[in-house]
């Protein structure tokens, strides 16, 4: 059972909240979880890191790659002058959102020490963001793998980091790794979901 202290008595305001602790902006947050798999280990992360910040008051929505159409990137450049892809997919809806976020965050398994090639395609898919007016200010990034070492999501974590630097204004604010997960669901009882959640609350 998670569970979250929220703030009592609230007064909604114009994307605000005012209570006895006094103002809280309220947030878009969008949650990106790019494994393919029903039930995936690293998706039960990003729904508990949704619940967390729906918890606390901010607006979320959570977004699966899976079933999306989602082509490769070819390096044409064209979207540094257009500010979108000339690939009208599902990718170019989802980086719209990504656009107006406040709060990104990208949950994958991790796959041989990497993320998942569909998050991998769907970053190099965003790079309309970066010559435009994008909103997000904080970015966070969940992953979950059988193996249990501390080094295992090291490259996957460093891969969303690089892609956070390239965006001035964005910062790379929190990361979670659950290791020792292999089949969909094992996560299911795992006190890392409650982190996950304290994590989706805090931000």
């Amino acid at each position: 059972m998670l569970k979250c202290r929220e703030w009592q008595n609230c007064t909604k305001v114009s994307g605000m909240r005012i209570g006895k602790r006094g103002v809280f902006m309220n947030k878009k947050v969008l949650v990106i979880s790019s494994s393919l798999r029903k039930n995936a280990n690293s998706e039960q992360l990003a729904a508990s890191f949704a619940d967390g910040a729906r918890a606390a008051g901010h607006d979320v929505e959570v977004v699966s790659l899976r079933d999306k159409e989602i082509r490769f990137c070819i390096g044409c450049f064209a979207c540094q002058k257009t500010k979108r892809c000339f690939m009208h997919d599902d990718a170019d809806v989802i980086r719209e959102k990504m656009l107006h976020a406040d709060v990104l965050v990208f949950a994958t398994p991790i796959y041989y020490y990497e993320m998942s090639g569909a998050l991998k395609t769907m970053l190099d898919r965003a790079n309309p963001l970066y010559p435009s007016d994008y909103r997000f200010r904080e970015v966070y990034a969940l992953a979950a793998a059988a193996e249990n070492e501390e080094h295992v999501p090291q490259r996957a974590f460093s891969g969303i980091e690089g892609w956070v630097e390239c965006f001035e204004k964005a910062k790379l604010a929190g990361t979670l790794f659950c290791g020792g997960v292999t089949d969909m669901g094992e996560i299911k009882e795992n006190p890392i979901l409650q982190e996950a959640f304290d994590m989706g609350r805090k931000i």
